[in-house]
């Protein structure tokens, strides 16, 4: 698997040891107005989190800076229990596994 560039890694938590039901998790799309690819990144987390009964939240970069600062050069990017899962394509087998406890 190819090494990710330091600007796109972020540091986080370990998974947790026993895995929860899909609907115990939240996504989080972040993304702004006018991306076609996050209109893209969306269609994917509203079909996935529907199916498996996931809530899920959009948050606008252009409306909060921190994200902004964070996430600007990666949107759409797409959280899973607020630590990052992907970014600009969203692969809607591995979101699935992410949420249902498969390995990815």
């Amino acid at each position: 698997m190819a090494r990710m560039s330091p600007v796109f890694r972020k540091r986080t938590p370990p998974r947790p040891e026993h895995p929860s039901r899909p609907e115990d998790h939240l996504v989080t799309l972040i993304r702004k107005p006018g991306c076609h690819l996050c209109d893209d990144a969306q269609l994917v987390v509203e079909k996935v989190c529907a199916d498996l009964g996931v809530p899920w939240e959009a948050k606008d970069i252009t409306e909060d800076r921190r994200l902004h600062d964070e996430y600007w050069e990666q949107i759409p990017v797409v959280l899973v229990d607020g630590r990052q899962h992907t970014f600009w394509r969203v692969n809607e087998e591995r979101l699935r596994r992410a949420l249902t406890g498969g390995s990815e």
